[in-house]
């Protein structure tokens, strides 16, 4: 697959050739699904709390006799059945993160890839580098190139003005190559690639 390459300003830089085995091939919800559940999951805090029947502080005494009063025999009033009884089967802190093989993972990253080079959502760009960081200019950048919501992937290393200027730009992620995604990709419409993150992409995949 052949894309154009295009400068910041939005000037023609050239072409490149995109591998079929990372961006052509066949995307598969079920694996991209996979994996976005996954993520969301991994990064729920699980802080939520409940006091159970033996957190709560109440007293022990049976709160009436057993018999005569035509009523339940109750014992406790720490029960839940009471106001300011504690509650049952309540959520506790725990780990919401479950294991998905790293073999699921790179091959969901790579329909992910392949789902965005399909609909038409792949940018590839010289370079993402400013020289001052402002972000006036940088909107305009991205007007002319038709962004409004992307995510641009860099090198291993972002550039410090580029970087400064885009984080205050709404809808606008700027990521390092190793930061690349599958929820990223897919929550932005844009995906927009240097070329220095193309090369990493394929020495990661080869």
């Amino acid at each position: 697959m052949e894309l154009q390459v295009t400068t910041l300003e939005g000037k023609a830089a050239g072409s490149v050739q995109l591998s079929d085995e990372i961006f052509g091939l066949e995307p598969r919800t079920d694996l991209i699904q996979r994996c976005v559940n996954w993520q969301l999951a991994k990064r729920q805090a699980g802080t939520h709390k409940a006091k159970g029947r033996a957190e709560v502080w109440r007293t022990g005494k049976k709160m009436y006799k057993q018999k005569g009063t035509g009523g339940a025999r109750h014992g406790s009033a720490r029960v839940p059945q009471f106001r300011g009884g504690g509650r049952a089967f309540g959520p506790v802190v725990r780990s919401h993160a479950h294991d998905l093989p790293k073999k699921v993972r790179a091959l969901a990253l790579r329909h992910a890839l392949s789902s965005k080079a399909k609909d038409g959502g792949l940018v590839v760009l010289e370079n993402a580098e400013m020289k001052d960081a402002k972000t006036k200019a940088l909107i305009g950048h991205f007007s002319g190139l038709g962004l409004t919501s992307a995510l641009i992937i860099d090198g291993a290393e972002l550039n410090a003005g580029f970087a400064m200027a885009a984080r205050n730009i709404p809808h606008i992620d700027v990521l390092p190559i190793q930061g690349i995604n599958v929820y990223d990709i897919l929550r932005r419409q844009k995906l927009v690639l240097t070329k220095a993150a193309l090369d990493a992409l394929e020495a990661r995949f080869k």
